[in-house]
């Protein structure tokens, strides 16, 4: 049967929340890396794609879910990070001016803040860590933007951080299969403890995001899939009905 448009149920393409899954390298601010690698500005320019996708669904408030915020630990309007521990005096706030006794963010949070920034997002923000996502998508309006801060394995050859494990490949390459093809329940299984052992500080990220949609409507789109200094990079962007 054919529905007359004037007869359509509202709503029928406004998404119920918008993903960007970004890694968080220190790395991709510019004023961090100095003179530009090639493979960075190709990973800068597909977390740039990936962070537009998800402001094209027009969400009032962003949620910038990371490692590092501990239970319960949210970030807003004041709070602020630095990179000085990598050697740049730069401050980077999360939302808004930086007010004096702001909570610090942690360097994922401070990455995802620079990475809306750069997107000119105006909305509003709020970080925080895996345990606390669940409860926050129930509780904001649709559609809510979310804007995931994780690395691969850091085990994908001899001159990575945590050196070479065979197992790392796989493992990352089951998480881009998941990113690009929208399946929630594979990120949801994720193993955390191999991710653990594998350096994988994205995994508690893609799980709490797995668990969370398991069961709706992904469309999907993976833009990057490498790991150009031995950590897996993967950057996607889903929209979930």
């Amino acid at each position: 049967m054919t529905i007359p448009p004037g007869d359509l149920p509202a709503r029928t393409s406004r998404p119920s929340a918008a993903v960007a899954f970004c890694p968080c390298p220190p790395l991709l601010l510019p004023a961090v890396e100095g003179r530009p690698a090639p493979e960075t500005l190709t990973l800068r320019s597909a977390c740039a794609d990936a962070v537009t996708a998800l402001l094209g669904a027009a969400p009032e408030v962003v949620v910038v879910v990371g490692p590092g915020a501990a239970p319960g630990e949210r970030f807003g309007p004041g709070d602020g990070g630095d990179l000085r521990g990598f050697g740049v005096d730069v401050d980077l706030p999360f939302d808004g001016r930086l007010r004096p006794g702001g909570r610090r963010l942690p360097a994922a949070h401070a990455v995802g803040a620079w990475l809306l920034e750069e997107a000119s997002f105006p909305g509003a923000r709020v970080g925080v860590g895996p345990d606390d996502l669940g409860q926050l998508l129930r509780d904001l309006p649709a559609p809510v933007g979310v804007l995931a801060m994780g690395d691969g394995s850091a085990r994908r050859t001899v001159k990575a951080p945590g050196y070479l494990d065979e197992a790392a490949g796989p493992f990352d390459a089951a998480v881009s299969a998941a990113l690009a093809t929208g399946d929630a329940a594979a990120l949801a299984a994720l193993d955390a403890v191999e991710g653990e052992r594998l350096l994988a500080a994205g995994v508690p990220v893609w799980r709490a995001l797995g668990a969370a949609f398991a069961g709706r409507h992904v469309t999907a789109r993976l833009h990057h899939d490498a790991a150009p200094f031995g950590v897996g990079y993967p950057v996607a962007d889903w929209v979930v009905a």
